[in-house]
């Protein structure tokens, strides 16, 4: 009898133990279905990870990235490439913020989406679980572009180590129809300081300075396009906001004629926040038909 005196205790206590493990479980998630879907992010959740289908995507299109037309070439046909089976290279797109770097990306997945495009987006944290990223598409008929928001790293980060050898690098190989698609406003992903000009000039320098700086650039040189983004004048920002005021206002049915009083509105928009670019003027526009709108 006494052993089942005890039982309800010991259901009680494993009632317990349950609610304090379940949290940590990851979530039981539905596989992507990539006929349906052409974007996902992957999830990381306690020890694991899984990939969530984005449910909208925004309907900017390659003739919408403004101001960067020598870029935009270069990144279209490595990625025309890609999408066709042929070599091509990871990319790096840095510089200025706003100048359409992010845009460039969702572009390409709208104009070459029914081609087979499909892209994952990838946290800088956790980038640690490449493998198991690489390893929940193996075998899918698509082309992946795993895409790199915004990265840069502290050299100790978890994930610097790893896309290093994903990209090229150990014993582990990318698949074929894998890509990595990066951007970041450091050229070289990670912090950069007077002392790495200093040489062996400080008693606190390593010996072998030359090293230290080798592996600062080991990480991007790894990516075999790199592009460079630059901020923009006066009169490609002007040109940038017209589109979009002519681009947001066509689904409403109506006219935005530019004139020289939208035009000072528009460069004061601008000097308000210290910076000429795209995101710049797309920002006015939005501000500007939203206006027009809410007056009819």
């Amino acid at each position: 009898m006494k052993p089942l005196l005890l039982l309800p205790k010991l259901v009680e206590k494993l009632d317990s133990i349950l609610d304090r493990v379940e949290p940590l479980l990851p979530v039981r998630s539905k596989s992507v279905d990539w006929s349906q879907t052409r974007a996902a992010l992957w999830v990381r959740q306690s020890f694991s990870g899984h990939l969530q289908a984005v449910p909208r995507l925004g309907d900017i299109s390659l003739d919408d990235v403004l101001g960067v037309d020598r870029q935009k070439e270069l990144v279209v046909k490595n990625t025309e490439q890609f999408v066709r089976g042929l070599p091509a290279n990871n990319v790096l797109l840095t510089g200025s913020r706003g100048t359409g770097k992010s845009s460039l990306v969702q572009a390409l997945l709208n104009e070459y989406g029914a081609d087979g495009l499909r892209v994952i987006q990838v946290d800088k944290t956790d980038l640690a679980d490449l493998m198991g990223i690489v390893a929940a598409i193996e075998g899918e008929p698509y082309r992946f572009l795993l895409f790199c928001d915004d990265l840069s790293f502290e050299a100790q980060d978890e994930g610097y180590k790893a896309l290093k050898s994903a990209l090229d690098g150990g014993m582990y190989s990318s698949p074929d129809n894998v890509l990595i698609y990066a951007t970041s406003n450091r050229r070289h992903l990670i912090p950069e300081y007077l002392s790495d000009n200093s040489g062996a000039s400080n008693h606190e320098t390593e010996i072998h300075h030359a090293e230290v700086v080798e592996e600062k650039v080991s990480l991007s040189d790894r990516f075999g396009l790199w592009i460079s983004f630059y901020p923009i004048n006066q009169p490609m920002y002007l040109d940038i906001a017209q589109h979009w005021l002519r681009r947001l206002a066509e689904p409403h049915g109506i006219e935005i004629p530019w004139s020289d009083e939208l035009q000072v509105l528009c460069v004061r928009w601008a000097d308000n926040r210290g910076t000429r670019s795209g995101r710049t003027a797309y920002q006015f526009a939005r501000q500007w038909v939203g206006q027009q709108l809410l007056t009819r």
